[in-house]
């Protein structure tokens, strides 16, 4: 146990580190306006996340296999304790969501574990009470395909047929203020703010073209 402490120690100074370490070359990791990298997730074996996701079967699946107009992804650390500080707030807006008629289906959250193992992820998600999907990156692989980001880092994509999903807003470090991610999702994706919040019908949603809304 007291080795266990220490490893969760050491990896938590050094991805402090990290968030305050100088930024990476302009262009090499994900940005407004460019297409996420094909990377490849595990198909979930719980049914709720399944169906949530849209997807079905086993294996792997890519982002825009996803059933929705579009994505968040929050790329993070469970050792971070700054990534750990927005699990709360990102379980807000998936209730914000789930409970608007207008949003549930066209828009959905998701997260990926960078150096964390699938029993970590799920050790994570219990302790947590994490209500969207996860996902472990234990090899680096995701993370080395955005850049080796420093996290937490949030990107939200627009999911249009087969095409490289479109990023259409990125953010770098924590947010915990649920009205703070609100803001991002609504200026990513062209959204009211009344029709983020809202539980009433009051928009069509019908694509994610810029300035019109999911």
């Amino acid at each position: 146990m007291a080795i266990k402490m220490l490893v969760h120690s050491v990896m938590i100074v050094f991805l402090s580190w990290g968030l305050h370490a100088p930024a990476f070359a302009e262009g090499s990791f994900p940005v407004k306006g460019g297409s996420l990298p094909g990377i490849r997730l595990p198909i979930p074996k719980d049914s709720n996340e399944k169906k949530y996701l849209g997807l079905s079967g086993d294996g792997f699946f890519k982002i825009p296999q996803i059933k929705s107009k579009g994505v968040l992804i929050k790329i993070f650390n469970l050792y971070c304790p700054i990534c750990q500080s927005t699990v709360a707030t990102m379980g807000e807006i998936y209730r914000q969501i789930e409970n608007n008629p207008d949003l549930k289906g066209k828009l959905k959250l998701i997260g990926i574990g960078t150096g964390n193992s699938p029993l970590e992820i799920e050790v994570f998600k219990e302790n947590y009470n994490v209500p969207f999907p996860i996902f472990p990156d234990e090899d680096f692989k995701i993370h080395q395909a955005l850049g080796e980001v420093r996290i937490p880092f949030f990107i939200a994509v627009r999911i249009e047929g087969d095409r490289p999903p479109q990023i259409v807003q990125t953010h770098l470090g924590g947010i915990t203020d649920a009205r703070a991610l609100s803001d991002l999702v609504v200026e990513a994706f062209g959204m009211k703010h009344e029709d983020f919040l809202t539980t009433e019908a009051t928009s069509s949603l019908k694509d994610l073209r810029p300035g019109v809304g999911l």
